[in-house]
């Protein structure tokens, strides 16, 4: 149990870290998640069928979910459709382009196929267990994937990211194209999403073309409830935050899977218990006995002058309930 929890807590947190990128980062409500996870997917199943090396096909993976974020963003920067409303576009028809990668299936097996999930459980499986072996290397790849964020994140670009995301008018007097900067920034929270979604394929052993519905709600739980245990501006903890936040959700979804027959809880009623979760983590996020003492006499005194975006002058972003919407 501990290790699928892992498992599951780890492949989707680097979905969840996408979501970081848009939601708080780039304060982009981008629905194009719940089509370009099971884009990852399908590229995934898809080209291991047909003979190519994981890593090539996780690559392939990214590139998908990055040119369906420049989708969104195109159609949001160029013709000037809202952000929801781009990413439900793109969502929509990511449907149709999923069931075409599939040669209209609705899903496909990879039963027969010798993926990277089984060369990593048959090498692990005489010392610690094949299980426990892909748990550390899923652990492995979302740290490396976070550390990576991490030194993006703190360049001169990656700040004018954070910077655009609190103050487009700072980015936009410091002579930068904001629209590049949000291009960028979409294409690579949906190309993660999508290596989630290849991630996900090698552990179910299949790709599924509804395998994304609601997966943007489940994101959004994971990163509010991580902003809940660990609360800080800096982006280390950001990332981190997010990873743990995935961790929990994942275990909770496992202990109502697992003991909700208690009180005659089904898998029907996950969506239902989603949404309690992220209702309960806003009402949360705005109670006193969450926010630090320090904080709330800080904001007393400054209420009403102007702040200045954090990512214009340091390494970290701004808080999670200034920075990002939902």
């Amino acid at each position: 149990m501990i290790e699928s929890i892992l498992i599951e807590g780890f492949i989707y947190g680097i979905m969840v870290l996408g979501v970081f990128t848009t939601f708080r980062v780039l304060n982009f409500a981008d629905m194009t998640v719940d089509g370009s996870f099971p884009l990852g997917s399908a590229l995934m199943v898809v080209f291991l069928i047909k003979g190519f090396p994981a890593p090539l096909c996780l690559l392939i993976a990214f590139a998908g979910g990055s040119a369906a974020g420049l989708v969104t963003a195109l159609i949001h920067t160029r013709l000037k459709v809202p952000d929801l409303l781009s990413g439900i576009l793109t969502m929509t028809m990511l449907y149709s382009v999923n069931l075409r990668v599939m040669s209209n299936r609705a899903n496909i097996s990879l039963l027969r196929v010798d993926t990277l999930f089984s060369r990593i459980v048959a090498f692990f499986e005489p010392s610690i267990g094949g299980l426990w072996g892909f748990a550390l290397f899923c652990v492995a790849s979302a740290l490396v994937i976070k550390f990576l964020l991490d030194v993006f994140f703190h360049t001169d670009y990656g700040l004018s990211m954070g910077a655009l995301g609190a103050n487009p008018q700072l980015v936009i007097s410091q002579g930068m194209n904001p629209d590049i900067i949000k291009i960028s920034g979409i294409c690579l929270s949906n190309g993660l999403v999508a290596v989630s979604g290849a991630f996900t394929a090698m552990f179910q052993g299949f790709a599924d073309v509804s395998l994304g519905t609601g997966i943007i709600v489940s994101g959004l739980a994971s990163l509010m409830i991580g902003e809940l245990i660990i609360r800080s501006n800096r982006v280390g903890f950001q990332t981190l935050r997010v990873l743990a936040g995935s961790v929990i959700y994942r275990a909770l979804m496992y202990l109502a899977r697992d003991y909700g027959y208690h009180i005659n809880m089904t898998p029907n009623d996950f969506k239902l218990i989603t949404g309690a979760l992220i209702i309960c983590c806003i009402v949360l996020s705005k109670s006193r006995f969450f926010v630090p003492k320090r904080r709330r006499q800080k904001t007393g005194v400054r209420a009403g002058s102007p702040e200045l975006p954090p990512g214009a002058k340091s390494e970290s972003f701004p808080p999670a309930e200034k920075g990002g919407r939902l």
